[in-house]
């Protein structure tokens, strides 16, 4: 298996193309995305465990929804079982991959805790909207955890963007998948660039409708 290099427009139709499969089934899609949410809410009410549980698991999740994503590209009516059609296509080969996305973001949350200060880091979690004084003393290290978060992240999400996928559908090996992956990534930042532009794009568009949506209505 060779890695494909597209060009940087490819990075906008992949959203066009997400755009058609999400009309296909607007509600199951809105189903899925609810069920992430609440499961990581969850999360939070079992400290540390509940969030390791959720780290460990996300992986065979992701790769449920892009079976539905598959099984819609070929014709087939997209089902909600398939949000848990990861743990059933080559899971025992995907335990590799959950162990080294939950690591590493064990890795990458310890290493954003200590940066802003754990007390700082709790104080914000109790109390999220602080004093001027108390924001004003944390903003630093906050900024740059999250920069220092969102670096460390990167080689992650090429490692693992595919990796689950080429696990499941191509029965691929765990470091053959991550191989791969990164490698593709790599070869296709120019696209994945674009691609993350328009998606923040559409995001920072969609909050303003919103706003003005909401203000219309006020």
């Amino acid at each position: 298996m060779e890695v494909r290099v597209v060009a940087a427009g490819n990075g906008w139709q992949w959203i066009v193309d997400g755009l058609k499969l999400f009309l296909k089934g607007p509600l199951l899609w809105m189903a899925f995305t609810l069920t992430l949410f609440a499961l990581w809410i969850v999360s939070f009410l079992v400290p540390v465990l509940g969030h390791l549980l959720f780290y460990l698991f996300l992986p065979c999740l992701f790769t449920g929804l892009m079976i539905g994503c598959r099984a819609q590209d070929r014709g087939e009516p997209l089902r909600f079982d398939h949000l848990l059609a990861g743990f059933r296509e080559n899971a025992a080969a995907l335990v590799p991959l959950r162990g080294v996305f939950l690591v590493s973001m064990v890795i990458i949350s310890g290493t954003m805790f200590v940066i802003v200060g754990g007390a700082a880091f709790l104080e914000l979690a109790r109390r999220p909207a602080l004093d001027p004084e108390t924001a004003a003393a944390i903003l630093p290290g906050l900024l740059a955890a999250l920069a220092i978060g969102l670096t460390a992240f990167l080689p992650v999400f090429m490692l693992l963007s595919y990796a689950p996928l080429l696990v499941a559908f191509h029965k691929l090996t765990p470091m053959e998948s991550m191989k791969l992956s990164f490698e593709a990534c790599w070869k296709n930042a120019m696209p994945f660039l674009v691609y993350g532009l328009a998606s923040c794009a559409a995001v920072f568009s969609g909050r303003q409708s919103g706003g003005m949506a909401l203000l219309a209505v006020v």
